[in-house]
């Protein structure tokens, strides 16, 4: 897996429809090329010193003063101090001269025909400390855009300062479609052309992996989010990359191959495992080995509670994980192998192997009738951010006595993935000549359990 998730605290709901501070007007051209004209007024108080979250692809703004008068300021280390008197700002973000410099990126700029897709950390410049309070407003012309927010009356989106911090991913242009859940929508720009698949299929597609994220958590874990699908040239397989933005909602882009067919997302799991990253808090601090070994495990335990694949395949995807994630780290503790690689192979798979020792501790302490679920139910029902002591907390409430901490020890302490061959002889998942196989086992009642079928909202 090469995913990368990047996790900031979710924020929920909207503010009040009073005075904004800020009012930005954005204008999505196309001739010379493709770019973003930026405007953003100065209403009251506000603040003077911006920047980009993401510097790099703008070089100035113009600063428009009371007197009529027009500065030209460079952006400095990613940011600008504008004048007291400056009644608005100004400035281009040349989209497709940045793809032509950078090349197609998630973050600076990627898309196909009139579409494109861009991070907004990346071309909105936003306050370098946000006020409490502070209010924005933000307005799109030139073209349909699915930003992370849902609009307000006529179109205008009523935003908080905090909004423009973690600003999601914006899709400009291309074609919509919605998949509708009893308890959610998601709404879908599908930014380019696709050789074989229709907009159709898209769509069917992202609604069921959402269905098995239902798998999981006993509703979807928010009640709107935005998703944008981007063509990848050359690619002829299903998805070849995918990012949550934890926005508020959050916002999710997938990279998907232009030659695809329908048939191909069968085996897909990028977009479930991007979903996956909505069920379980926002660690702050972050940290990946949790994050990504929990959506890592529920990627292959979700396809087998729905049907897509079976326990056996999906212990062997498990196993098969387990063993790319050893390569190379023999030798080193858990602790070591997390701590060094960043987001490599280690980390998604030695959380991924944590979160299922969890998950059948859990179960095992609780006569079967409680498990890894249970913990990411009472977490949200907390809020949408947790830190990772406050997890540890849920799991010990879960299980009625202390686990956590223990359970961590061992597995950060000893050589990684040395937990792996008792606990999966405990479960009697066998690997030989022939592949997996399920035999009787200590807990292999347990194992049913956590890969059994089932529908949303049922427990094993």
């Amino acid at each position: 897996m090469t995913l990368l998730s990047c996790h900031a605290p979710v924020r929920r709901g909207r503010p009040a429809e009073d005075a904004a501070t800020l009012r930005y007007h954005l204008t999505y051209v196309r001739e010379p090329e493709h770019a973003v004209d930026v405007e953003v007024v100065r209403v009251g108080r506000a603040p003077r010193e911006f920047l980009f979250s993401q510097p790099g692809a703008v070089a100035s703004v113009s600063a428009f003063l009371e007197d009529g008068t027009v500065r030209t300021l460079a952006v400095e280390e990613g940011g600008v101090l504008l004048p007291r008197d400056t009644r608005f700002l100004r400035y281009r973000y040349a989209l497709d001269a940045v793809i032509r410099k950078r090349g197609p990126d998630f973050f600076q700029g990627s898309g196909d025909g009139d579409a494109r897709h861009v991070a907004g950390r990346a071309y909105l410049i936003r306050p370098r400390v946000v006020p409490p309070g502070m209010r924005v407003e933000l307005s799109v012309a030139g073209t349909d855009a699915l930003l992370p927010w849902p609009p307000g009356e006529n179109g205008v989106y009523r935003l908080r300062g905090e909004d423009l911090v973690d600003s999601g991913f914006h899709g400009f242009g291309g074609r919509r479609c919605q998949v509708r859940l009893p308890d959610a929508v998601l709404d879908v720009a599908i930014l380019g052309h696709f050789t074989h698949l229709s907009d159709a299929a898209v769509c069917t597609w992202l609604g069921k992996a959402a269905e098995e994220v239902r798998t999981v958590r006993r509703a979807f874990p928010h009640p709107r989010i935005t998703v944008r699908v981007i063509p990848a040239p050359g690619h002829p397989g299903p998805s070849v990359f995918g990012m949550v933005r934890w926005s508020s909602p959050p916002s999710i882009s997938i990279s998907v191959g232009q030659d695809a067919r329908a048939e191909d997302f069968a085996r897909d799991w990028v977009a479930l495992h991007e979903m996956l990253h909505l069920a379980h808090p926002v660690f702050v601090p972050r940290v990946p080995w949790l994050s990504e070994g929990l959506a890592t495990y529920y990627t292959e335990v979700a396809r087998a509670r729905s049907g897509r694949q079976s326990p056996r395949r999906a212990w062997e995807e498990l196993l098969g994980g387990f063993a790319r994630g050893r390569e190379g780290n023999d030798t080193r503790t858990m602790q070591e192998a997390v701590s060094q690689d960043g987001f490599s192979l280690a980390v998604y798979w030695t959380g991924a192997l944590f979160a299922l020792h969890l998950d059948v501790e859990l179960r095992r302490l609780t006569g079967n009738t409680r498990g890894l679920d249970d913990v990411l139910e009472r977490l949200a029902a907390r809020g949408g951010s947790s830190t990772f002591g406050a997890f540890g907390a849920a799991v010990d409430a879960v299980a009625g006595q202390p686990l956590f901490n223990a359970l961590l020890e061992r597995h950060l302490s000893r050589p990684a993935f040395v937990e792996q061959a008792g606990l999966l002889e405990a479960l009697g998942v066998q690997e030989g000549p022939n592949g997996v196989s399920l035999v009787p086992g200590r807990d292999s009642l347990l194992r049913d359990s956590v890969v059994g079928r089932r529908s949303h909202g049922e427990t094993p």
